[in-house]
């Protein structure tokens, strides 16, 4: 953590900055990427202790890094995301991104939030007091998100205040019940009050003209579910920093690439939110971003500006951005600006590599045992109706948005049935908190899914259990595997577990490796593609089923969520 110098610790800075003693760290003959002038200039590097203190020169140091003519640039800040959804453990994130530049990354732990409350945010600050990376907080605003869920447990603003000045906080992460702050709603009003000084992230889908007005009004300055260049020029003309997402199932960052130039650079930046280790070994995170952003004709000056600079104005981080003297020594090496090849990063001032991981230290896991759901059978997956058309929940690849379709389905002695030749099989939601017994019913389209089941035990954001399904008794084998397992996803046909992985930290992330987590991906999205599912990221686009904060159809345990009303169908 990034503590304030004395006065012998500036004295020391100072007289390294000035070549008048060697540097503790001196990274030699670099070509620094200005994010001034875009232009590549032949340097050195100086640093004492976490902070650098020399550039646009030539320094004798204590241990030299031999930069070899490699490009330096800041490092990469992922300015919105959930560690949960990488499905391991801070620590284990940390060993995954930060070799890919990630050096900053502010974390929303309302996944595991509204599973255990505000044990959450002690957890995450406790591993963020032990990260490589610097992680930073902003604590939860919507536990529960909507009142059409049950989650594990409500965090109100009192719950918050104590948390509120820890040096590792932020601000309140993202608003995602703009609804309700626009209706001026009392509980959404107390916590803006609460938080008036700091930062507040917003979470505004499709939310324009009038409405964005009044919501910016209440002092919110970000916002990373914008998804068309239109929707994010008035964003950001109206004053709103825009975090232009690619995460493994919300893909932004085609759609928005083409309004990032140097001009709007200060107003736009990059987050995953959502990004699994598959995903980050086979395509990158941060890094992946900045490479697609160039190779779709965006300057590079204003893509690695979005990385950094901007990223750290629009938090408030201003010990960091750039490569100056002054700032947290935070830097990537790369082997090519274009295809941003990361070859070495330095964090803090310290170089990464394993021995670095190791001294860390550990952090014991919470929220064990979270799965408190009871057992259930075939016949609590059946749907009544009657003839007609029923709602569906129609799925758009890429995208957590989903349409709200009337559908006619077959009925068969008074159930209606799936209808496999329209894409339309069943998702359910199980409570799991051990709160109520309740299962919401409805169907969806857009899976390919021929037989079998799939579910999951992360279910944004109550994290209630969701499953999608061809077979009723393959559904509920599914849903009692995650019991057992104590959560996780599960793959299922025939009555067979086909494929798994455990999640048993708050049915969230595992207690492995990400390598291994990685690895059991694998099998995982292979037996997906055995029932017949084409959606590349099959578990995640299940997870986002039931987030009653997303236009424009939803599942909850209550039901189906018409969320433009915010009312159950």
């Amino acid at each position: 953590m990034t503590r304030q110098p004395d006065a012998t610790t500036i004295a020391t800075r100072i007289a390294q900055g000035r070549g008048a003693s060697p540097a503790d760290l001196v990274i030699t003959d670099v070509r620094l990427f200005d994010l001034v002038t875009g232009t590549l200039a032949q340097t050195d590097i100086a640093i004492c202790g976490d902070t650098i203190v020399g550039t646009y020169g030539r320094y004798r140091g204590r241990r030299t890094v031999d930069g070899r003519g490699r490009i330096a640039v800041p490092g990469f800040i992922d300015t919105h995301l959930h560690v949960e959804s990488s499905l391991v453990t801070p620590l284990e994130f940390d060993r995954c991104v930060l070799p890919h530049g990630v050096t900053t990354a502010i974390c929303d732990p309302h996944e595991m939030a509204n599973v255990i409350g505000t044990a959450a945010f002690d957890y995450f600050l406790a591993c963020a007091e032990r990260t490589a990376l610097d992680l930073r907080v902003q604590l939860s605003s919507c536990v529960p998100a909507t009142h059409l869920e049950t989650a594990g447990a409500r965090i109100d603003a009192s719950d918050l205040l104590p948390y509120r000045d820890h040096p590792k906080v932020i601000g309140l992460a993202e608003f995602m019940n703009f609804p309700g702050l626009l209706a001026s709603d009392p509980g959404c009003l107390a916590k803006i009050e609460a938080f008036n000084a700091r930062h507040v992230d917003g979470h505004a889908p499709l939310v324009r003209g009038l409405d964005l007005n009044g919501y910016l009004a209440a002092g919110i300055r970000t916002d990373h579910e914008t998804t068309t260049a239109d929707e994010a020029l008035e964003k950001i003309r109206k004053g709103m920093t825009v975090l232009m997402r690619e995460g493994s199932v919300s893909k932004d960052l085609h759609a928005l690439a083409p309004l990032l130039s140097v001009q709007t650079s200060p107003f736009l930046t990059l987050c995953t939110d959502d990004r699994n280790p598959l995903d980050i070994a086979e395509e990158g995170h941060l890094d992946y971003m900045i490479r697609t952003l160039i190779a779709l004709g965006c300057e590079p000056l204003a893509a690695y500006r979005a990385a950094s600079l901007t990223a750290a104005r629009a938090f408030g981080l201003n010990d960091r951005g750039m490569i100056a003297p002054g700032k947290r020594a935070d830097i990537v090496l790369l082997d090519n600006l274009e295809t941003c090849a990361v070859s070495d990063v330095i964090t803090g001032g310290r170089l990464v590599d394993e021995a670095l991981f190791a001294s860390r230290g550990a952090v014991a896991p919470v929220g064990l045992n979270s799965v408190k759901s009871a057992p259930v059978t075939a016949d609590q997956f059946r749907i009544t109706g009657a003839s007609g058309g029923a709602d569906v929940i129609g799925v758009i690849p890429g995208k957590i948005i989903t349409e709200h379709l009337r559908l006619s389905l077959p009925l068969r002695d008074g159930a209606r049935q799936i209808d496999l030749d329209q894409d339309v099989v069943k998702v359910a939601v199980v409570a799991r908190h051990g709160v109520n017994h309740n299962i919401g019913l409805g169907f969806v389209k857009g899976f390919g899914m021929k037989r079998g089941a799939i579910a999951s035990s992360v279910g944004h954001d109550s994290h209630n259990i969701c499953v999608v399904g061809a077979d009723d008794a393959d559904m509920a084998a599914a849903v009692n595997r995650l019991r057992e397992i104590q959560g996780g996803f599960v793959v299922v046909a025939g009555g067979v577990v086909r494929a798994e992985l455990a999640l048993p930290i708050a049915g969230l992330m595992s207690d492995r490796s990400y390598e291994d987590v990685r690895d059991a991906l694998y099998p995982l999205r292979d037996a997906a593609k055995g029932l017949g599912v084409t959606l590349a990221e099959p578990f995640l686009q299940v997870a986002f089923l039931p987030l009653p904060v997303i236009p424009h159809l939803k599942i909850t345990d209550f039901g189906l969520v018409d969320v433009d009303r915010m009312e159950l169908v």
